[in-house]
């Protein structure tokens, strides 16, 4: 579903590059964002409801963004031990479902963190999925213009050195107990398919993270199907339950077969 989504968004990106064409996003009225919201939520989701909620989840980015190709985003989730999964959804982007989190027992889902391209100004929504199977969402108006077109300021190859390395720090002091938080940094251009080569003039092909999968020993802290929407070198915080033993291990892998895997200890827990 998500692969038809993006084949559909990108056709329609194309035909708004048409001259004279006025973007979709910046003169929309709140009947036509509703409308291309509705069209959205039933290409994802189905015929399943999805209740608005302010409550469930928070969505904290800002209301005109400084960077486009880098926009930071912040999702809280009130009701943390009832959550199934978290959907982030760009309305206006090329490919609008950016980011899906599926969390696992390790997880302690109450705040997730992570940078986005936005290419227009538009709504996003943030859906939670319950354990009991109830969609419940909210929104944000952010604006913003060209961020999955913005070419990243180096050459593909000096974009591409590295890529698959990672990184993984972890915030303050893991105690027993107590939920841990941790940021994790992948190297990857996550080209999304519009940026110009600024030497060829022609397109960089897509190439972005497209599955990351973190564990703490044997259990699951979340599985994450990623898109064009993640910004280059994508950054997640995430939370994590520190009761079970080994390291964090993070598996990532791209839209071209590329896979890349690497472990982290953590820190001994204080006693």
């Amino acid at each position: 579903m998500k692969r038809l989504m993006l084949a559909l968004s990108l056709t329609l990106s194309a035909a708004a590059l048409a001259p004279g064409h006025v973007w979709a996003g910046a003169t929309d009225t709140d009947e036509e964002r509703a409308a291309r919201w509705g069209e959205i939520k039933t290409s994802i989701f189905g015929d399943r409801a999805v209740a608005a909620s302010e409550s469930a989840v928070k969505i904290d980015a800002p209301a005109r963004a400084l960077d486009a190709a880098l926009v930071p985003i912040g999702l809280t989730l009130a009701d943390k031990d009832n959550v199934k999964g978290l959907s982030f959804i760009i309305d206006d982007n090329p490919s609008p479902y950016a980011a899906h989190f599926t969390f696992g027992p390790a997880a302690d889902p109450g705040e997730i963190k992570l940078r986005v391209r936005v290419n227009n100004y538009t709504n996003v929504h943030a859906v939670v999925e319950t354990k009991d199977g109830k969609l419940l969402e909210a929104a944000k108006f952010v604006k913003a213009s060209g961020g999955c077109s913005a070419p990243m300021g180096m050459s593909d190859e000096e974009a591409m050195k590295g890529m698959g390395e990672m990184r993984l720090k972890f915030g303050g002091e893991v105690q027993p107990g107590k939920p841990a938080e941790a940021t994790l940094m992948v190297r990857h251009p996550n080209f999304s398919g519009m940026q110009m080569n600024q030497v060829t003039r022609d397109y960089t092909p897509a190439r972005y993270i497209e599955k990351i999968d973190v564990t703490y020993g044997d259990a699951l802290v979340f599985h994450l199907d990623g898109d064009i929407s993640i910004a280059s070198n994508p950054v997640i915080h995430f939370g994590f339950k520190p009761e079970g033993k080994g390291p964090i291990k993070v598996v990532a892998s791209d839209n071209q077969g590329g896979r890349w895997e690497q472990s982290f200890p953590v820190p001994s827990a204080s006693n």
